[in-house]
């Protein structure tokens, strides 16, 4: 199969990794200088650079000989989700395409499948979600993914493309329950940072491990909440792109986002930690959107909310841990 992974982040150049050693795959990088770097130095040294590029892996710069390569085959979106609306439209009316971006986009406060169903109606589209940090796919580690489409024949070609003895696809044909784990477990990853820097600081009444299970535990049932209301199934959320994403973006330490809430329970201020970050933390970008439309759902999400006065400066972490605290009982 041809396949071209459209991005060389770090997840889209794990992606790569894990496809050329079986199949034809161009790996395809906005800049030109960075299609030179990876050509000549055969690794992603921003992103990966202890993983050496297979050397079948094909790296290109122009997008008409990414396309053209793809042709009859897979085209993979490995961009941050601000960028998921442009490469959409570049594609050809009818080649089937995968993105493994998680969040809502800025300003229209869609899901994935919003945009390539408004952009692409006719057109075989999908995710690739579930737990994964890209080190460990690029390294060959065992890692296991869900791929969600309307399209069984774009699942199964997800599965012929991706399925390996180190990387296991699952199948379903959620894609707002897949989309919705993918986005909110970001935010939720947040707030357990933030939980977790302050019992690093310590002192009288710190948050500990029991905080940290509790907030787990409420986060999943706030993501089911918002997923039920937009049309999700129930069940999705006990699986990879649910519980299993939430569990790993929330406790694993190479996560972008939980470092962010690790860092405001120091007292930094965001704009430092997103510069010193070097890397999109999707869960800053989506937390606003993810409540403002849990609110027009009516879903409440106090969580959700806890994070993004938090992230707007509104409310300090301790007060916002506070709060949490200091709700009224409720049946569970």
């Amino acid at each position: 199969m041809n396949i071209t992974v459209l991005g060389a982040g770090a997840w889209g150049t794990a992606l790569a990794v894990a496809a050329a050693p079986r199949h034809a795959t161009l790996l395809w990088a906005r800049s030109p200088q960075q299609a030179q770097a990876l050509q000549q130095q055969r690794r992603n040294e921003r992103y990966l650079g202890e993983v050496a590029l297979p050397l079948p892996l094909l790296i290109t710069a122009d997008p008409e000989q990414a396309l053209a390569h793809a042709r009859g085959g897979l085209v993979v979106i490995a961009t941050p989700m601000a960028a998921l609306r442009e490469r959409l439209a570049a594609l050809p009316a009818d080649m089937p395409a995968l993105w493994l971006c998680k969040g809502f986009e800025s300003g229209s406060g869609a899901l994935g499948h919003e945009i390539a169903r408004e952009l692409r109606p006719e057109a075989a589209w999908g995710v690739l979600s579930g737990p994964s940090f890209a080190i460990e796919v690029a390294r060959g580690q065992p890692t296991a993914l869900v791929v969600a489409s309307g399209s069984a024949t774009l699942r199964e070609a997800a599965v012929a493309a991706f399925h390996s003895d180190a990387l296991r696809l699952y199948t379903s044909d959620d894609l707002v329950g897949v989309e919705v784990g993918g986005a909110v477990k970001n935010v939720l990853a947040i707030a357990t940072g933030i939980v977790d820097g302050m019992a690093a600081r310590g002192g009288g009444g710190a948050p500990g491990l029991n905080a940290r299970a509790a907030l787990i535990t409420r986060g999943l049932a706030e993501m089911t909440r918002l997923g039920l209301a937009l049309g999700a199934r129930g069940e999705t959320f006990m699986g990879l792109s649910g519980l299993g994403d939430l569990v790993l973006t929330a406790t694993g330490e190479l996560s972008r986002n939980r470092r962010v809430g690790l860092l405001l329970a120091e007292g930094r201020r965001l704009s430092d930690i997103l510069a010193e970050l070097g890397h999109v933390a999707e869960g800053v970008q989506s937390a606003a959107t993810v409540l403002a439309r849990a609110r027009a759902v009516g879903v409440d999400m106090p969580i959700t909310e806890a994070v993004v006065a938090v992230l707007e400066g509104r409310i300090a972490p301790a007060h916002a841990i506070a709060r949490l605290m200091s709700r009224q009982s409720r049946a569970e």
